[in-house]
């Protein structure tokens, strides 16, 4: 799923493409995309982009009259720039929004259908939309760790929640993590002062890396390879690889369509966490030590 990362470097491109300039036309390929039925988009048509935001892991598209376009890409939606015109729709073409310099395609993956477009009308409207979260970069440690110790959680889940923290997902908060040198299942209620600055220090420096990072590629061409899985990561989908900090093997935790990354070394103090469905395959014979792993 596009993370704040991700979404920032969507909104910089996006910027500089339809920011005053007229919507023309909106298609809706797949019916299901388009979650919302008032305002209808025939209202959308001919008014010109006012301005861009971040609510989580959305993008609002604001228009003059104080309507918005929500897009929520969920895990498999991807946007598309095209300055020469659509050409032939493909089966994964959700909406196509028409501008006078191009054309912006909404496009998802695979056979889950999760992608969604609402369409609102004013402040009120849009800001339903927000999960909550607060902004990391509007925060300090004491409102970061507040936010956090709200509810006893592993680090894992606490980092991931959007009525928690905005715009941070699986791919990202294994970063964090491995940055802070913390278990993904250490609780919130456990951490010492010490680990507290760690951790809100990684959370800032890890994604400030990545917004830099995307946000530049952003400026020379549109993102056109929005993944979770990148190769400059440390640990995140990098099972079995070596750690840059250590060279310990990466090891993995995987639950239902989620899977969390970590440097036992760094993370665990050596301890292989169980991983639910291969831990109880394998029982005795699941390593539980780096030492254990290596033998």
């Amino acid at each position: 799923m596009p993370e704040l990362p991700d979404i920032v470097a969507y909104v910089t491109a996006l910027n500089e493409r339809i920011v005053g300039r007229a919507l023309l036309r909106v298609s809706i390929v797949k019916p299901f995309v388009l979650r919302t039925a008032d305002p209808p988009l025939s209202d959308l048509e001919g008014r010109v982009v006012r301005e861009l935001r971040r609510i989580g892991k959305r993008i609002a598209i604001g228009l003059e009259g104080a309507y918005w376009i929500v897009l929520h890409l969920m895990i498999a939606g991807r946007l598309q720039w095209r300055s020469d015109g659509v050409g032939a729709k493909s089966r994964s073409t959700l909406a196509v929004f028409d501008f006078p310099n191009g054309t912006l395609v909404l496009t998802e993956a695979g056979a889950k259908r999760r992608a969604s477009i609402q369409v609102v009308a004013g402040e009120d409207a849009l800001g339903a939309l927000d999960p909550g979260g607060i902004d990391l970069f509007q925060s300090d440690l004491q409102s970061f760790r507040a936010a956090l110790m709200a509810e006893n959680r592993t680090l894992k889940r606490a980092l991931t929640d959007p009525r928690t923290l905005s715009g941070i997902g699986n791919a990202y908060s294994d970063e964090i993590l491995h940055a802070a040198g913390l278990s993904p299942i250490a609780y919130t209620h456990k951490l010492d002062a010490e680990q507290w600055s760690r951790l809100f220090a990684a959370t800032r420096g890890t994604l400030q890396l990545w917004i830099d990072r995307l946000q530049t590629e952003a400026q020379a061409e549109f993102p056109a390879k929005v993944t979770a899985f990148r190769k400059e990561m440390a640990v995140h989908g990098r099972y079995g690889k070596p750690c840059p900090a250590c060279g310990a093997p990466i090891q993995r935790i995987r639950y239902a369509d989620n899977e969390t990354n970590y440097c036992p070394r760094c993370q665990t103090g050596g301890r292989i966490l169980a991983d639910r469905a291969l831990s109880r395959l394998l029982k005795s014979d699941y390593p539980r030590t780096i030492e254990e792993l290596e033998e």
